[in-house]
């Protein structure tokens, strides 16, 4: 029998402190599993479990329903799979400001360009420990993603260099990326390549010999003219585009 969705009442804003707090939406299949996430997160002062689902098609409609800042999203779920629950979020223009973060045991390199063109902005492991996960769930509501690491990068840039079924990402027609291409000047054009490359903001100000929030300044425009919904989704499209060149045998 599927588990029926779990959903709990909006807290009180903490006026005295003016705390803000991330509301999440746990969706897993296995009960044990999002009880404990449960008892982790709802420990921190500015997290809050808004609601739980037990199935991919539970996800989607909770996120309508509640619209939580993220969405701990595991792939393997009964009716609805992860990836497609994250597309369908992401390709929903009502719920733009939804992140998702898939958390899975299954952490091999087709699930993780799968769920970054289905529009997640983050990938982990189920073996992190709590305080990667808490971090993890800080960084993609904050509006950052989880692929500065050199090895990721290399990981995804090995797969995209598969042609993939357009369009690449949710929500995004097939020609949109050579009319955003084309919008980017010469140094968004840089600057998002860098950011395919895996550097961070200040690694690319360094390399650039400009100012962190410059560097910050071009990457937000840079996302804003090729509408992508975070850093994860600017790295697609430097794939995609070929501003960055996949490594071949990396």
């Amino acid at each position: 029998m599927t588990e029926s969705a779990t959903v709990t009442a909006p807290a009180v804003p903490d006026t005295e402190n003016d705390l803000v707090t991330i509301r999440l939406l746990l969706a897993d299949d296995q009960a044990l599993l999002r009880a404990t996430f449960r008892l982790l997160l709802d420990a921190e002062p500015d997290i809050e479990v808004v609601g739980e689902a037990a199935t991919g098609t539970q996800a989607v409609a909770l996120a309508r329903e509640l619209r939580a800042d993220l969405i701990l999203m595991d792939i393997r779920m009964p009716d609805m799979d992860g990836i497609e629950a994250t597309r369908r979020i992401s390709g929903d223009d009502d719920l733009a400001g939804v992140r998702v973060l898939i958390l899975t045991t299954f952490e091999t390199d087709e699930f993780v360009v799968s769920a970054l063109r289905a529009g997640a902005s983050g990938f982990l492991g189920k073996g992190v420990n709590p305080e990667e996960l808490l971090s993890a769930v800080r960084t993609v509501a904050a509006g950052e993603s989880l692929l500065s690491p050199v090895a990721t990068t290399a990981l995804i840039g090995r797969f995209l260099a598969e042609p993939p079924q357009p369009p690449p990402i949710a929500g995004v027609p097939e020609q949109h990326y050579a009319r955003a291409l084309a919008g980017l000047t010469l140094r968004e054009r840089e600057i998002t390549a860098l950011v395919g490359a895996g550097l961070s903001n200040q690694e690319i100000a360094d390399r650039l010999t400009i100012s962190t929030a410059t560097a910050k300044t071009h990457v937000n425009r840079a996302m804003m003219k090729t509408v992508s919904r975070d850093r994860a989704q600017l790295v697609v499209f430097a794939y995609e585009t070929g501003l960055v060149a996949p490594r071949s045998g990396a």
